[in-house]
């Protein structure tokens, strides 16, 4: 077992993980954080992405024990006292979701282009999502999504 000790949502854990415990599965199976979805386990999907100190990385790619003393931030931790981040209000004006598989890791990764960014082209948008896959919406309202939030529609 492997002592970490890190911070997820802005609340500090301090576990014993397993060396070969994967993020991924210590956000969902360990914390109760099921927001972040696990769907190829290959980091192609994008469905498990998180912020890692601000930036966007797969956790399905990671070792638990690898963050230790770093920040992650889930889908969970986005809206603040119970309200929705313009990102996501913007999400559900646009109907950029339908099953919602997708949905936690495209907003943790457009989350951390707009910060980055501020006001991004659809094409930078659309190159963000290349790395998401989504069999629902056909990306355009998640593009318009995205665009309405950084107020670039």
């Amino acid at each position: 077992m492997i002592a970490v000790d890190f911070a997820v949502n802005g609340k500090r854990y301090r576990e014993q993980v397993e060396p070969r415990l994967l993020l991924s599965d210590f956000l969902r199976h360990t914390l109760g954080l099921t927001g972040t979805h696990v769907g190829c386990e290959h980091g192609v999907c994008g469905a498990c992405t998180v912020r890692l100190d601000g930036v966007s990385v797969r956790s399905c790619l990671l070792l638990a024990a690898q963050v230790d003393g770093h920040e992650v931030l889930t889908v969970e931790g986005l809206a603040r006292d119970g309200h929705l981040t313009p990102l996501q209000t913007a999400f559900t004006e646009s109907h950029a979701l339908q099953c919602g598989f997708c949905t936690p890791g495209i907003l943790m990764a457009a989350s951390d282009l707009l910060k980055r960014q501020g006001t991004p082209s659809r094409e930078e948008i659309r190159d963000l999502l290349s790395g998401h896959l989504c069999r629902c919406t056909g990306y355009e309202p998640i593009v318009d999504a995205i665009a309405r939030a950084a107020g670039a529609t």
